[in-house]
């Protein structure tokens, strides 16, 4: 028997890449303040690792407290570049932005999971990828935008790997689900343990 999963998170590609793994899975946003969840952490000068944890932690707390008998996944996804954290962009000009910083240069996505059952958290896992940016030209960035911000705008990167955005990058090290915000083997390899799927 497979363990029914619920997906704290309104992120289509999340919910796909579980979907596509076999598992039984429903998702629900959880609404949470993110913004000023991850402000009060920034404040007290909190490692982007544990910004990435404490947001899919609170995620997957608020999920699970609706629904104490169900297997909750709560995830979170930051963007690390020398020493600030980054959410994803409000506007296209926040996206500019951003992109104007990292082009040419190398930074971090650090991937959170959090695993909650009877309402109690059994398990967390991070994972984390460096990616470096082409110093791609002001024209082909706007262009980019112009195409791509419908879909560039749910990502913290203002880029999707999956899409367009693979071709703003010249290297890229760690795990292809990490970047796409669900560190997916290490989640299955521990619902195959505890049993919650077969294996």
């Amino acid at each position: 028997m497979i363990r029914p999963l619920l997906l704290a998170s309104a992120s289509e590609i999340r919910l796909q890449l579980l979907q596509n793994a076999g598992l039984l899975v429903s998702a629900q946003p959880a609404r949470v303040d993110e913004e000023t969840i991850r402000a009060a952490l920034e404040a007290e000068q909190a490692k982007p690792r544990d910004i990435a944890d404490a947001l899919a932690e609170v995620k997957a707390r608020k999920l699970a407290e609706k629904h104490p008998t169900a297997l909750v996944l709560g995830c979170d996804q930051v963007l690390a570049f020398k020493g600030k954290v980054y959410g994803k962009p409000e506007t296209p000009d926040a996206a500019r932005s951003q992109l104007q910083q990292l082009r040419g240069q190398t930074h971090h996505l650090i991937s959170a999971i959090v695993l909650y059952d009877g309402a109690k958290p059994i398990w967390r896992h991070i994972s984390e990828a460096r990616l470096t940016m082409r110093d791609i030209s002001d024209a082909y960035m706007d262009s980019y935008l112009a195409r791509n911000w419908p879909s560039a705008r749910h990502s913290v990167g203002a880029y999707k790997l999956e899409e367009e955005g693979v071709r703003l990058f010249s290297a890229i090290e760690g795990d292809y689900f990490t970047i796409l915000g669900l560190p997916l083997l290490p989640l299955i390899s521990y619902l195959g343990v505890r049993g919650f799927i077969p294996t």
